[in-house]
């Protein structure tokens, strides 16, 4: 089939789920509407824009049905957790934490949340490093440096960690690690008292443009062998290109990271996933304008990629509607 017919039967779908959604409302008109959280992150940051996007587009499009209003949080793992606890109806994860928070892996041990179920998967969000110019152009040029690799907890020192045990790098070429805040390890990069810092975000990052500014900085390729061997062995982590141009980089930069997924819980009615999905698929140009990084969301993506928790049967329910589930 080519890419025109495909690209038109994907609008087909997009209209008769709009369709089946202006349906399904005008039946539920009668009843009060719900009121649903939606935990996002800090206001700063990507998530809490990606979360008002939502609320947005399911408050005025299923307004009969939701009310939905976007809570700022601490970010993954607390949104995890208050899915486990009931506080929250949906929440935006990475996939790392919904694997670990669902298998009850690491911190999650004895306290797995079993019930957390996948809505959607949105955008990636990558390992970038930032070094020195000259002192970095690839990975193993990090060999025995020092890197500021980011908080315990966080998710660019879990990343990081898993990615230096898959290079095989003996004891003596590991990296001598730091755990500062951005703005303070921008400063020791600067000063040359580090060669380098981690972040793990979205693109294109406000964050990474000052600290490119600043520097001046070079992005580090995450590729390779050991890279290959972190995404097979592990089904949260996925490929991806930091674009061309974005800060200043002639090249796409290849790298790895996680996805941001928004998440509900087993319980949550079936019917009101399915209004929801089916509110943001028909609404997904307004979503991608919500942040530059949700630009290039892709509907058969957003259905699977780096789901590790089962799919909600209401999410299911409206991706077959789509024609993005068989």
């Amino acid at each position: 089939m080519s890419r025109s017919a495909k690209t038109r039967l994907a609008g087909i779908a997009l209209v008769a789920a709009a369709l089946s959604l202006t349906a399904a409302l005008q039946a539920q008109a009668a009843e009060k509407p719900r009121f649903i959280s939606l935990g996002a992150g800090a206001a700063s940051g990507v998530y809490y824009p990606v979360g008002r996007a939502i609320c947005r587009i399911v408050n005025r499009v299923a307004a009969a049905t939701a009310r939905c209003s976007v809570e700022s949080t601490p970010g993954s793992v607390y949104n995890a957790a208050r899915i486990f606890s009931g506080e929250l109806d949906f929440a935006l994860v990475q996939s790392d934490t919904q694997f670990n928070s669902y298998g009850g892996h690491g911190i999650w041990a004895g306290k797995a949340v079993t019930g957390m179920r996948s809505v959607m998967s949105l955008h990636p969000e990558l390992l970038t490093i930032l070094a020195r110019e000259g002192a970095a152009l690839r990975l193993d040029g990090l060999k025995r440096g020092r890197i500021n690799v980011g908080a315990a907890g966080s998710g660019a020192r879990s990343a990081w960690r898993a990615l230096e045990e898959a290079t095989g790098w003996p004891a003596e070429d590991r990296v001598k690690p730091s755990e500062l805040k951005a703005d303070m390890a921008l400063s020791g990069v600067c000063r040359g008292d580090l060669e380098a810092t981690l972040l793990l975000v979205g693109h294109p990052s406000a964050m990474v443009r000052e600290h490119i500014a600043a520097g001046p900085l070079v992005l580090v390729p995450v590729e390779g062998a050991a890279a290959d061997a972190l995404v097979t062995a592990k089904p949260f982590y996925r490929r991806g290109l930091i674009p061309a141009g974005i800060y200043g980089n002639p090249l796409p930069v290849p790298s790895i990271g996680v996805s941001a997924l928004l998440v509900t819980d087993a319980k949550t009615d079936p019917e009101l996933v399915r209004t929801l999905v089916l509110a943001v698929f028909a609404n997904l140009e307004e979503l991608r304008a919500a942040h530059p990084a949700l630009a290039g969301l892709v509907p058969a993506a957003m259905a699977g990629d780096a789901m590790t928790a089962p799919l909600h049967p209401g999410a299911e329910k409206a991706y077959r509607e789509l024609g993005l589930r068989p």
